[in-house]
């Protein structure tokens, strides 16, 4: 497993929301997340996850944005957090998307450039980010080391993949009134028992082995009605462009 760790200094702004978590999963296949990223801070203390991009740019959510100095981990390698194959690298900025807003988590979207260049190796590889908006009713797997469990806390020790589809807007309005914008789909299940949870914020919703959405907000863990709320990734594609070559 690979680890990019990494030292973020930005303004905490405020906890995951309450995400949701896969209460039935799977260790993912080794090495099949390359891309997989595990931001820490502090001490270690688990935060959020992200994706790689390019050599030096992580895709993240802008609710994971910290204040505090922290760590980036980039459990490339899925099978452990620490198993020797780890990069620990320093982020030099963090970048929330302008129109991000805390209260709606509307444009809940964050880059991450790193100090250095990470080397690419059979463990760690950048994702492409997919050039259209995902489906409904396609099949997605998102992946990240969130809570296990829908009461009490389990964090695991393996990268977790659980395959979701992606809901109809018509169903994800239903589920959240008023609260979904046209940077926000659903993925899950209805029914319940299968989700991201807190841990999982900002990783990746890989569709078709491209980066369609990061795991953003929900209420509770795999609640009936309640699936998970993931942020759009196709509607940033001028934004990270830009930002890229500004920065």
């Amino acid at each position: 497993s690979v680890v990019l760790l990494v030292s973020i200094f930005v303004p905490i702004t405020f906890l995951p929301p309450s995400l949701h978590i896969k209460t039935t999963y799977n260790p993912c296949p080794a090495h099949s997340q390359p891309w997989q990223v595990f931001l820490t801070y502090g001490a270690g203390y688990r935060w959020c996850g992200g994706s790689l991009i390019n050599d030096r740019w992580v895709i993240s959510a802008a609710h994971c944005y910290k204040t505090k100095r922290g760590c980036i981990a980039d459990s490339l390698g899925q099978k452990g957090q620490e198993e020797g194959t780890e990069q620990h690298i320093q982020v030099e900025k963090a970048i929330r998307y302008p129109g991000y807003d805390a209260r709606t988590t509307d444009n809940d979207f964050m880059l991450i450039k790193l100090s250095q260049p990470v080397t690419f190796n059979a463990f760690v590889q950048p994702i492409d980010i997919s050039p259209s908006c995902p489906s409904a009713g396609e099949d997605c797997l998102v992946s990240g080391w969130g809570n296990t469990r829908t009461s009490g806390v389990e964090y695991p020790d393996k990268l977790q993949c659980l395959k979701l589809p992606i809901l109809s807007s018509s169903a994800c309005q239903t589920s959240y009134p008023g609260r979904i914008t046209k940077n926000m789909f659903c993925a899950g299940y209805i029914e319940g028992g299968k989700d991201s949870c807190q841990g999982d914020s900002g990783g990746p919703l890989v569709c078709n082995g491209k980066l369609s959405g990061v795991v953003s907000w929900g209420a509770g863990c795999a609640q009936k009605n309640k699936p998970g709320v993931y942020t759009t990734v196709c509607n940033y594609h001028s934004w990270i462009q830009e930002v890229l070559a500004n920065n």
